[in-house]
């Protein structure tokens, strides 16, 4: 039975490589520009609650990363004001949508993507790649069941995770300085001579605790819903609204899971994003000290705050990103099926 992420029996070659980039590189993309307007819209509508004072961190996702990104205000040292520092007046989600676009043009429901794809379309590539080649390895080393996305899922999120922090780091520094590619090299320099090459994974593990869990829980459902939907459907290969559903309910059931640990890192980020913007000596961040800290304003349940639109939004990207990769690794499997 083909599960829908067909691939070739060697581990890794010329073609199959190549389609696994075009597939997730392009799942990337679109599941980004239909994600996005969602998320630029939210900010918008926080900051006309609460204005962001200079320095201060926001979390902006694309659909396919948090991006951590800092007010700036107009001066010398930080950049200029960006896009969720214009004047709001907005009267709700809809509202919002509809004069932005009018007012501002169509393209502002897309402000700040493109930077923030430079470093997300090349992490999903790799994590989907490494993904699908640790699941090649361990079918070859005779695992098998849930075992086998379980541990490719948790791997190849925890390889993708070490590879990106320090370049998360590095680019949220970049974006609240203005600073040449010589000063961000002695930035580099510098926290590598005060802190060693840990200083470079300041965030690194409480991502790890919500990334690692979130992809090898992810991975297991949506193989296992897959599978059970082709069955279902008297199917031989999944198509793309199969996968979809099976990325959906993958998605949805890792957000519950990793809820209160994505609050934990949430939480963390804004705190060291802030002190690296201001230039203030970072305050204690090591997770329990910040789930304490979480814990104090609202107990327990403040460690599940914001579920409900998380789930919404995981969900949502979860279903694009893996429908539109499978679809295309379909497409090139059916290609190189001779002609009857």
């Amino acid at each position: 039975m083909n599960n829908g992420s067909a691939g070739g029996g060697r581990l890794l070659d010329g073609n199959a490589l190549f389609e696994t980039i075009a597939s997730s590189s392009t799942g990337a993309i679109i599941t980004a520009l239909l994600m996005t307007p969602m998320d630029v819209v939210k900010i918008r509508l926080q900051q006309q609650i609460k204005p962001l004072t200079t320095g201060e961190c926001f979390i902006y996702s694309n659909g396919l990363m948090d991006h951590l990104c800092s007010a700036c205000a107009q001066s010398a040292k930080n950049i200029p004001c960006e896009w969720y520092q214009r004047p709001n007046y907005f009267n709700g989600t809809v509202d919002a949508f509809v004069k932005i676009a009018r007012y501002e043009g169509v393209r502002s429901l897309w402000s700040g993507l493109s930077p923030t794809l430079v470093m997300a379309i090349p992490a999903t590539v790799f994590y989907f790649s490494t993904y699908d080649l640790l699941k090649k390895l361990l079918q070859q080393r005779e695992f098998s069941g849930v075992a086998v996305p379980l541990l490719a899922g948790g791997l190849s999120r925890t390889i993708a995770v070490t590879v990106v922090s320090p370049l998360e780091l590095i680019r949220t520094k970049m974006q609240s300085e203005k600073m040449s590619a010589v000063e961000v090299g002695q930035a580099i320099r510098n926290s590598i001579a005060a802190h060693g090459w840990i200083g470079l994974y300041l965030g690194w593990a409480p991502t790890l605790l919500r990334d690692v869990p979130f992809s090898a829980i992810y991975w297991s459902v949506v193989e296992v819903v897959r599978a059970r939907l082709i069955r279902w459907t008297n199917r031989t290969e999944s198509h793309i609204g199969l996968s979809a559903l099976a990325g959906a309910t993958g998605g949805t059931i890792a957000a519950i899971c990793t809820q209160p640990f994505d609050v934990v890192k949430t939480k963390r980020q804004i705190l060291l994003g802030t002190a690296i913007a201001t230039g203030k000596a970072a305050p204690e961040t090591g997770v329990i000290s910040v789930m304490r800290q979480v814990m104090s304003t609202g107990g327990w349940r403040a460690l599940w705050a914001g579920l409900a639109p998380r789930i919404a939004k995981v969900s949502a990207g979860c279903a694009i990103m893996l429908g539109t990769y499978d679809h295309l690794k379909l497409y090139f499997a059916r290609r190189k099926l001779p002609l009857k």
